[in-house]
């Protein structure tokens, strides 16, 4: 009675994973791509990795889950065999509402549309894949998991912008923060890691993805996140500029001629380490940098000098700091990334053991022995937390 069917619906496409929570395995995972876009592709792989591929017109959410029912009936696992007790959904914006996993209701529904206003790109998608997920799966409770809400346990000062109040609030302007389920799941298996409870710890955790942000973590609650009202605030990313002066915007518009459209295509798909090393992949800029580029080592610096900064910054509002932990695709993977990003921190007593950030694996320490702050790289699995979440709530 443990197993979950995670969902991840976007815009124009699905991801999905067949979750048994017990033994915190990965039955199946599937993504079906280019919705209401055709020539659509949909791939579905089963727990001993083979993988069924096809092309095929995807016109909606409804036809995506059709598909997903039919390559689990045809290529296994089966659902009539290992049939999920829940449907638990990913939704990037639960605002000041949702502060916990929830079943998903009519009204929740209600809730999820009109929190679209602060996340027009992802609450209208997700809330799509729940609307059809429903009609896949009539007989069993669906639950939403915000990305926000592991956030909402920041106090007043760390969430708060110094505008007007009575607009703020008028127009629900503050810190909601992002990638929340991350920070949860990565927070407790750093604890697990280090055989302490996660009530003990103070830890910073660093979710550095194509989109990236930082967390501290104080006794297993966020107390302060480098996201903002969107995902667009805070660490450098992949096409996102994090941190910016508010008035270069007002003279892009003034200097450059761009309408508020030209200026968010600028800020969210033409920046970050794209805009700055012409490259939006990691791989690829460290690549560069190493072979002399100095766009791309200039962009590199910029990325590891705004981590660093977050790091002290978060170090201060802890008041001492036990562990920093390093996860998602650079995090996991990018051992120069590492290196550099908190090159300098010694004296805060962090370091950086050069032969163990080299290596690869699971769960490690990157920390030399008898270091004052562990260093670690935990690997995320939001989907496992998801699962993990839905069970608890549909348990309860």
């Amino acid at each position: 009675m443990s197993i979950v069917l995670v969902v991840n619906s976007g815009s124009s496409s699905l991801k999905y994973q067949l979750v048994d929570v017990e033994s915190a395995e990965a039955l199946a995972t599937g993504l079906v791509e280019r919705i209401g876009r055709p020539p659509g592709t949909a791939r579905h792989t089963d727990a001993s990795g083979a993988t069924f591929r096809e092309e095929l017109d995807v016109p909606d959410h409804d036809a995506a889950f059709a598909w997903m029912l039919r390559a689990f009936a045809e290529h296994g696992p089966s659902l009539e065999e290992r049939p999920p007790v829940a449907v638990g959904h990913r939704v990037v914006q639960g605002g000041a509402r949702f502060f916990e996993p929830t079943v998903i209701t009519e009204l929740v529904k209600i809730n999820i549309d009109e929190l679209s206003v602060l996340a027009p790109l992802h609450n209208p998608a997700n809330l799509a894949g729940i609307v059809a997920a429903e009609r896949a799966f009539p007989s069993v409770p669906h639950v939403a998991v915000f990305d926000t809400a592991f956030h909402q346990t920041m106090p007043p000062a760390a969430y708060t912008y110094a505008i007007d109040a009575e607009v703020a609030a008028r127009h629900r302007v503050r810190r909601y923060g992002f990638h929340g389920t991350s920070h949860q799941y990565v927070s407790r298996a750093a604890a697990a890691f280090l055989g302490r409870p996660v009530e003990d710890l103070k830890l910073i955790v660093l979710h550095l993805g194509n989109g990236a942000s930082a967390c501290a973590v104080d006794g297993g609650r966020s107390v302060e996140t480098s996201m903002g009202m969107t995902p667009l605030e805070g660490l450098v990313m992949g096409t996102r500029s994090g941190d910016l002066d508010p008035a270069v915007l007002l003279h892009l518009q003034r200097r450059a001629g761009l309408d508020v459209a030209g200026v968010d295509d600028l800020l969210n798909k033409r920046s970050g380490i794209l805009g700055l090393g012409g490259h939006g992949d990691m791989r690829d800029l460290v690549a560069a940098a190493e072979s002399g580029d100095a766009r791309a080592e200039l962009a590199l610096e910029v990325y590891c000098h705004r981590i660093r900064s977050y790091v002290g910054a978060y170090a201060a509002q802890l008041g001492r700091l036990d562990a920093v932990v390093f996860t998602a695709g650079v995090g996991e993977n990018a051992a120069p990334v590492r290196a550099r990003a908190l090159a300098g921190l010694e004296w805060f007593g962090i370091e950086v053991d050069a032969e163990r950030n080299a290596a690869r694996g699971g769960a490690r320490r990157i920390s030399p022995d008898g270091a004052r702050v562990e260093v670690l790289v935990v690997p995320t699995d939001e989907e496992l937390e998801i699962a993990r979440q839905t069970v608890e709530v549909v348990g309860r």
